[in-house]
């Protein structure tokens, strides 16, 4: 099986074609930016194909990230995936972006991991994952001090944008954390991989935003109507 991975999430442009026969990543690039996704995701799927020597139509599958993030990258990335996915006549499948922080760490399965996304206004996306990466609960929009809590209760892997920050608001009686993986976004080779491992969706990805969109309609600003 062939993927095309798309990432936009959050602060990087990502493509990746997995060959999950051959077990390898067959080309790969990435963008670090926090916005004109837009405009550079589709040059960079092209650049991607051209280096793995594939055409759309030898794709399998394609696995885009569906959040939690950036509103405007979800929107990109997951409208990108269902385009191609429907003009190449190939299933689409969603990932999270907390799976793919998680991904690398799940074969260890000594610790759990705890993988948190700076949500802004001292808030983070998390979620929970037990040793060998079973999940405990969905992802979740929470106060900061609520994955503070749950890192405290036992030794964990803290992964994503958020995960320093956790590391730092423990106190010295919490638990030490075993490691603290800071990624502005996760690896694209994670998420192709996880991609090959999905389950082809009933229904084609859609966002998971978690909230509401910062930008609010300003209807006091509104001229009357005649």
């Amino acid at each position: 099986m062939r993927v095309l991975a798309i990432d936009t999430a959050l602060a990087a442009c990502s493509v990746a074609v997995f060959d999950s026969d051959a077990n390898r990543i067959l080309a790969s690039q990435s963008l670090q930016m926090t916005r004109g996704h837009a405009e550079a995701l589709m040059p960079l799927v092209e650049r991607v194909m051209a280096d793995a020597v594939t055409a759309f139509s030898g794709i399998d599958r394609v696995a885009v990230t569906t959040g939690p993030g950036s509103f405007t990258g979800l929107r990109v990335g997951v409208a990108a995936a269902r385009g191609i996915a429907l003009a190449a006549e190939k299933p689409a499948v969603g990932i999270t972006t907390l799976s793919a922080y998680a991904a690398p760490h799940q074969a260890e399965g000594r610790f759990p991991i705890i993988a948190a996304i700076d949500a802004r206004h001292n808030h983070v996306y998390f979620q929970v994952f037990a040793p060998g990466g079973r999940r405990q609960g969905e992802p979740r929009l929470a106060p900061l001090r609520e994955a503070v809590e749950a890192a405290a209760a036992a030794p964990a892997r803290l992964v994503g944008s958020a995960a320093q920050t956790i590391a730092a608001a423990l106190s010295e009686n919490d638990a030490a954390p075993v490691s603290v993986e800071l990624r502005a976004a996760p690896d694209i080779a994670w998420i192709a991989r996880l991609g090959a491992l999905s389950a082809d969706g009933a229904s084609p990805p859609v966002p998971q935003y978690l909230r509401a969109p910062d930008a609010q309609p300003q209807y006091a600003a509104q001229l009357p109507r005649r």
